[in-house]
């Protein structure tokens, strides 16, 4: 079974042969913070790294999409659109709202959470066993409103 890493290597290589400049570029984008995090943190990136950093870059985009429309730049905001469309393609699929608070009442059972003084570990085990496949701030709300029962 490949890794995120190498798929996203091949994928790269793929593009480069189909001189898809512009899924290329964003491929790239991704590869050099992917290279940025190794070298800073001297580690080998799993998977749910790599769906963190492409959570984050995906993050950006929506904002710069909603910044570049405000200003009316909108050939802006489509190149940043289809970036998001690249990236979207590396993340596992998401989770429903239902599916995510379901999984976040079995979180806070298994940890034997009973508080918001839990939230922090609560949040830790949810972030590593959800990420990428849910929205954080979702999450966030789910962990909340479970805590709070």
């Amino acid at each position: 079974m490949t890794t995120l890493k190498e798929r996203i290597t091949e994928e790269m290589k793929a593009a480069m042969r189909a001189k898809d400049s512009e899924r290329l570029g964003t491929i790239r984008l991704l590869t050099a913070a992917m290279k940025q995090k190794e070298v800073d943190e001297r580690i080998e990136l799993d998977d749910v790294a790599v769906i963190a950093i492409v959570d984050k870059m995906l993050k950006q985009r929506k904002d710069s999409i909603e910044a570049f429309e405000k200003a009316g730049r909108q050939d802006l905001a489509d190149k940043e659109k289809s970036e998001v469309l690249v990236l979207q393609a590396y993340l596992p699929a998401r989770l429903s709202a239902d599916e995510v608070t379901a999984e976040v009442k079995a979180i806070v059972a298994e940890l034997g959470a009973t508080g918001p003084g839990d939230m922090g570990k609560v949040m830790g085990a949810v972030k590593s066993r959800l990420a990428g496949k849910a929205d954080m701030g979702q999450v966030s709300a789910a962990v909340k409103a479970a805590l709070a029962g």
